[in-house]
């Protein structure tokens, strides 16, 4: 990325912040968005923060054809004293930079893309949410924009980030969710693009969430696409089981994201003391292990939930009801320090938050 001055263009036409705090994911954006271009003769350049507002594309532009993009997806948190947090961002951008390496896209200055990140945050600073559980949702992504119908990788690109205040993931309090084993589609494969943020890796998982929720389960948990025997996801976050006291998480093999959210709760467990075993988990493994009575704890783990309670898992046809549909210990344990983290609430020891200022 070149060294070229961030130009900011103000919206002088403001938009009215939503009455309530909670309001509906990603649907409400704020007055100003970042943008940055790329040609292959120059590298990145042309960084600018302009008002929101569509933008202009050739109809053969590659991002529509062959869906050469990736994306990333983080927070920005309002404080009781009045400052505002990001948790972990250079992480986003690490993996962002993965990410477009999976995908042939060219890399990003991880430093800069965070401090021009930090002044667009900055600028925005009052559509940040205050009311307990909410935040700014902040969505970095790259498309390709090539006018071109061959197959190959673009030369140009748009790498952006918009801005969006959300509610509280859980307005009832964490629920433990009820969840189907999908046994007839595919996430990912290793090769695959499993292990990136890439649009094409959610939009094909719709059908089989669709067909789970018409059976009365909130999502899907995806086992492997080879043997359909080891588990990998729960929807679009990574999971975790708690079995006769050892907490269990699928191994990165290639084809399952790696979750800065899982990431931290390996990390807090291991300050806990509180070893967490990465392997494959096998659908027919935890099974037994119900069967046995010593399931205990389910949780999915990503930005928007941070921890999402599993209450049960049906697979065919068969009902696993974990701890009696309640949330586990750990698992409110771990979703109250990780969001008392973020919210500056309890102190952080792990230099995990950066405080835009």
């Amino acid at each position: 990325m070149t060294t070229q001055q961030l130009e900011v263009i103000n919206n002088t036409s403001k938009k009215e912040k939503p009455v309530k705090d909670q309001v509906p994911f990603g649907t409400t954006f704020t007055d100003h968005m970042y943008m940055l271009e790329y040609q292959t003769e120059k590298g990145w350049y042309d960084p600018k923060i302009v008002p929101y507002g569509p933008i202009s594309l050739d109809p053969a532009a590659m991002i529509f054809h062959y869906g050469q993009t990736v994306f990333e997806g983080m927070k920005a948190y309002h404080t009781e004293d009045g400052r505002i947090l990001l948790f972990r961002p250079e992480k986003n951008f690490e993996r962002l930079n993965l990410s477009s390496e999976r995908l042939s896209i060219p890399a990003i200055d991880e430093q800069l893309a965070l401090e021009h990140l930090m002044q667009l945050v900055k600028l925005e600073k009052e559509w940040v949410p205050k009311t307990p559980g909410t935040s700014l949702y902040i969505r970095p992504y790259i498309i390709s924009t090539d006018a071109n119908l061959a197959v190959g990788p673009s030369q140009t690109y748009k790498y952006m980030v918009i801005l969006s205040p959300v509610g509280s993931y859980f307005s009832g309090g964490l629920q433990p969710v009820v969840i189907h084993v999908e046994e007839k589609f595919t996430r990912a494969v290793k090769g695959g693009t499993g292990m990136a943020k890439t649009a094409g890796n959610y939009s094909s998982g719709y059908q089989a969430q669709a067909d789970a929720k018409k059976e009365g389960n909130a999502d899907v948990l995806w086992l492997d696409g080879v043997e359909k025997k080891y588990i990998e996801e729960v929807g679009s976050m990574n999971i975790f089981f708690k079995i006769n006291g050892e907490v269990v998480t699928p191994e990165l093999n290639g084809s399952i994201l790696k979750g800065i959210t899982r990431m931290s709760i390996i990390e807090l467990l291991g300050t806990w003391g509180i070893a967490v075993t990465e392997k494959r988990v096998s659908i027919d493994e935890l099974y037994e292990a119900y069967e046995a009575g010593h399931v205990e704890e389910v949780f999915g783990t990503g930005t928007a939930a941070v921890i999402s309670p599993v209450g049960e898992l049906n697979y065919k046809g068969k009902k696993m009801i974990v701890n009696n549909h309640e949330i586990g210990e750990l698992s409110q344990k771990l979703y109250d320090t990780i969001t008392g983290i973020q919210t500056g609430k309890i102190e952080d020891t792990l230099g995990w938050t950066v405080e835009v200022k």
